[in-house]
């Protein structure tokens, strides 16, 4: 699903325009990136919660060539599902 696939879906349920409705989905992500960015939890309840986590560095290697290289330290973005959303995925 793309984020013109969100906008259309919501656009057919609420009946905004969908300049309004893109609008509000921009919105949204961009607050949500917002939040990220500063190490902010998103707990989406039903859904699930978004968290930053830290990775340390490490040693890695290329699997082309074998050598071995320094992978530096960074952020990530997880997702871990809700019990709802699990139960709604898992259900045949």
């Amino acid at each position: 699903m793309t984020k013109a696939d969100i906008v259309n879906a919501l656009y057919e349920k609420i009946g905004l325009s969908k300049k309004e409705t893109s609008h509000i989905v921009e919105v949204v992500l961009e607050t949500l990136k917002e939040n990220l960015e500063k190490g902010h939890k998103i707990k989406l309840a039903g859904f699930g919660n978004f968290v930053v986590r830290q990775k340390v560095a490490r040693k890695g290697r290329n699997p082309k060539t074998g050598e071995e290289i320094e992978i530096s330290r960074r952020r990530v973005v997880t997702f871990r599902p809700s019990q709802i959303l699990r139960k709604a995925v898992n259900q045949p």
